[in-house]
């Protein structure tokens, strides 16, 4: 699907959008859900992830194809390797499986787990025959993605002795893990994360408990580039957010301020609100706790003609694209001047855009919605804009709710 995009009338905008729930705790409550079946869930999830987790947690044998979803492959990989009786192939799109694996399937190893690399040694489609793990001792490099240790987690309350999961070097992605402890938590297992040493303690029976999923962070950080590409005065109410977030992304309520964004939490909503133009020419921020809001950021302060200085972005090239590559690629189109390496993105301040490009979305909805704010600075197309629905099916709608004009080529 191709999409041609261009600004709303009214740059004043004066609307209010529901998001459901985050896709990073959807997916941790339904692997959850899926040891304690007496959980309940509301505001899942309503994205592609969401339903390829569901569907992947219902399955005991066969293939599970997990598409494109990176956190489901890894959490799927954990709770198949654990469950004694289940054997599956666990595999993925062409993408997911040039996407390593190595260091998950190394730690369940060690703790027992019976896995076989079905192609290319250290990458997916992987085939498992689920033990009862009875070791408790791992250690992980702690500056690889964080779904490699949630995924441990999240499996340890329902193993014999537990977990004792020590990571090795500079912590990287601190609030996913700490997410992750927090509704281990809210089901009454005991943990303890202190220096680099997490202990997960084994939990036989939980009471009846509901889990309610707080709207995705990333979702809504497409809202907060709109409202500071727009005039003073906009204001954007965003449902259902929590002041108290597990989510590390909820950052953005911070760094929006240097664009003259400020956000009011109120009634289980926030407020979005432009109360002034952006006051730096260059910007700088380190995202190595939330690396997915990268693209919004430099997608805004290009909208906003200023440049910035992003780091801590080095799980980016193993996400469902190269993202650093692929930004550099698509903001030049634009024209800009745009510096990469391995963890780090540098943007130029670019004061005229060039209009009437395609962006190409690489089969990564963030790039397909980090770039969508960007028609209110100039008219442009988005290739294989349907890629959206793997987070936030209804991101299109939304705009078009905002004022947006978007139409079908």
């Amino acid at each position: 699907m191709r999409l041609q995009l261009s600004a709303p009338d009214d740059r004043k905008i004066q609307k209010a959008i529901a998001i459901t729930g985050s896709k990073s705790e959807t997916n941790r409550s339904l692997l959850l859900q899926a040891l304690f079946p007496n959980i309940k869930i509301e505001n899942l999830s309503n994205s592609d992830d969401g339903a390829v987790m569901q569907k992947g947690l219902a399955k005991s044998t066969g293939e599970v194809d997990i598409h494109h979803a990176g956190t489901a492959m890894r959490f799927l990989t954990a709770y198949f390797a654990s469950q004694e009786g289940k054997q599956v192939v666990l595999t993925g799109s062409q993408r997911m499986q040039e996407r390593p694996i190595k260091v998950l399937v190394e730690a369940l190893q060690s703790l027992g787990a019976d896995i076989q690399y079905e192609k290319s040694a250290g990458y997916p489609p992987l085939k498992i025959t689920g033990r009862k793990l009875k070791r408790s001792q791992v250690s992980l490099p702690a500056n690889i993605s964080s779904q490699y240790i949630s995924a441990l987690l999240l499996i340890a309350p329902s193993l014999e002795n537990g977990l004792e999961l020590e990571l090795i070097g500079k912590i990287t992605s601190v609030p996913y893990i700490k997410m992750t402890l927090a509704l281990l938590g809210q089901i009454g297992v005991q943990t303890a994360f202190e220096g680099n040493m997490i202990k997960v303690c084994p939990k036989e029976n939980i009471a009846d408990t509901t889990l309610v999923v707080e709207s995705d962070w990333s979702s809504a950080s497409y809202f907060y580039s709109i409202t500071a590409m727009c005039e003073v005065g906009t204001e954007i109410q965003l449902s259902s957010y929590k002041q108290s977030s597990l989510q590390g992304d909820s950052v953005l309520a911070e760094i929006y301020k240097d664009f003259g964004v400020e956000t009011t939490f109120s009634n289980n909503a926030i407020l979005l609100k432009k109360t002034s133009d952006v006051k730096s020419n260059h910007l700088e921020y380190n995202l190595s706790n939330a690396p997915d809001i990268a693209q919004t950021i430099a997608v805004t302060c290009l909208g906003l003609g200023i440049g910035c200085h992003l780091t801590g972005l080095h799980t980016l090239p193993i996400k469902e694209t190269d993202r650093l590559a692929a930004l550099q690629t698509e903001l030049g189109k634009f024209g800009a001047t745009v510096d990469i390496d391995s963890e780090s993105l540098t943007l130029q301040p670019q004061s005229n855009l060039k209009g009437e490009v395609a962006v190409d979305t690489y089969n990564d909805h963030r790039m397909a919605m980090a770039f969508g704010p960007l028609a209110l600075k100039a008219d442009f197309v988005v290739n294989d804009a349907g890629v959206v629905s793997k987070s936030y099916p209804h991101f299109w709608n939304d705009l078009k709710t905002l004022g947006f004009s978007i139409s079908k080529m």
